[in-house]
């Protein structure tokens, strides 16, 4: 009888220390999703506050939507799609699981052919491939200024690019924020603070599609 009762007594102790490990293995599987945005001075926060830049809003909107993310800006100012080609070895760290590309505007602004704008951001979407991390592509609208044909052509780029390579896109990155005064700097090109959150709300949903997907590949 008792031997009976030692054995029931260690059971139940198994049990108990099964039971309260079960948490802390949750924890360990719900990791943070390590994201880079690969950005120019419109994710970079130029003339903003660090707290105001586009990943740090993004990171606590996907935060108050329960979604866990270490955020890594990577936007460098005046950086072209061929800029962030050439430092994409050391803006995207080993362990990073996703990548918001966001280049472009300075190749439109600059005239930039856009073969060699395609050529660039598609170097840098297969590379990422290779290394198994996700992408998810923002796509840019050219200013009217260099006339109807060079938009065609770089407007196409995003799209093209989205599906030939098979990564999902945002069609454009200031959607509702681009030409209105209110809600830009004085430059009429960057986003205020107040156009950063717009930013965020606008693609947000996009963002927690991707990572969605994400998650159930991981798991």
């Amino acid at each position: 009888m008792r031997i009976f009762v030692h054995i029931l007594v260690l059971l139940m102790g198994l049990m108990t220390a099964a039971s309260a490990q079960t948490p802390d293995q949750g924890k360990a599987s719900a990791k943070p999703i390590k994201m880079v945005v690969l950005g120019d001075s419109l994710s970079a926060g130029y003339g903003l506050p660090g707290p105001a830049a586009f990943p740090v809003r993004l990171q606590k909107a996907l935060e108050a939507k329960g979604i866990k993310v270490e955020m890594t800006n990577a936007g460098v100012s005046g950086d072209t799609a061929s800029g962030g080609r050439e430092r994409l070895d050391w803006s995207v760290a080993d362990g990073t699981d996703a990548v918001i590309v966001e280049l472009g505007a300075n190749d439109a602004l600059r005239g930039i052919d856009p073969a060699v704008t395609r050529a660039a951001l598609s170097d840098i979407i297969t590379k990422l491939q290779a290394r198994k991390i996700a992408v998810l592509l923002c796509g840019m609208l050219a200013p009217p200024n260099y006339g109807s044909e060079y938009a065609a052509k770089f407007n196409a780029i995003y799209p093209d690019l989205s599906k030939s390579l098979g990564v999902p896109l945002y069609p454009f990155f200031l959607d509702g924020v681009a030409g209105n005064p209110k809600i830009n700097q004085a430059d009429g090109m960057h986003p205020t603070a107040e156009g950063v959150d717009i930013v965020v709300q606008n693609i947000l949903p996009t963002v927690q599609a991707f990572l969605g997907a994400l998650s159930g590949q991981r798991s």
